[in-house]
């Protein structure tokens, strides 16, 4: 049985990966001048949104495993569910940057952040039910409007990207922004985890 512990160093490792992946993207130019760095717009705002993503999923899975006792299978399989969509980052980052925002791969960049949304909510709800809904995990979850209306946002930015690609960019920025500051509620379970109890992983 994998204990909680491996889960996060196992998931760290691979993101630590992904970003290195995503930054190798940005390819150094041949000139000198800044006038060279300009192709290199894009790809390089593009980065910025994804590794802040990436920076959020990070730390709100490091609290969320921190907060948690234990996990089961169920909790393995709905991490490796989120790594799986995570590990695209890359390629949709830099398909955007490459393509200077363009429609199409605008779409799928939101699609890749709706499905690694979905799939984190998959291994929170995996957590809560491995835990009990009276636990303290599942009351910081609480009702999860921030989850909520994250897809919300993603399902409009990329409806919108076929009126703008700005237009649904902007979507996928306010998403990134809603979750930026820390839940605190996610401390309190902390907290709450670290009295004396079973500890099964």
């Amino acid at each position: 049985m994998i204990t909680k512990g491996r889960l996060e160093a196992f998931t760290d490792g691979v993101i630590a990966i992904i970003i290195t992946v995503m930054v190798l993207e940005i390819k150094v130019p041949h000139g000198a001048s800044l006038a060279d760095l300009a192709p290199l717009t894009g790809t390089f705002v593009s980065y910025v949104l994804s590794f802040l993503y990436v920076g959020i999923y990070w730390n709100n899975h490091h609290h969320t495993l921190h907060a948690s006792r234990s996990i089961d299978g169920a909790v393995q399989w709905a991490n490796l569910h989120l790594i799986f969509w995570l590990s695209l980052l890359p390629f949709t980052t830099g398909w955007v940057g490459e393509n200077h925002f363009a429609r199409i791969p605008m779409f799928f960049y939101g699609l890749n952040l709706l499905l690694a949304a979905l799939a984190y909510t998959i291994f929170t709800r995996c957590l809560v039910r491995h835990h009990g809904r009276d636990s303290a995990l599942a009351q910081a979850f609480g009702r999860d409007w921030k989850g909520k209306l994250s897809l919300a946002l993603y399902v409009l930015g990329m409806a919108l990207t076929f009126l703008n690609p700005w237009a649904g960019f902007a979507c996928y920025i306010a998403v990134a922004l809603v979750w930026f500051i820390p839940d605190p509620r996610m401390r309190q379970a902390f907290e709450m985890a670290r009295q004396p109890g079973p500890e099964a992983g």
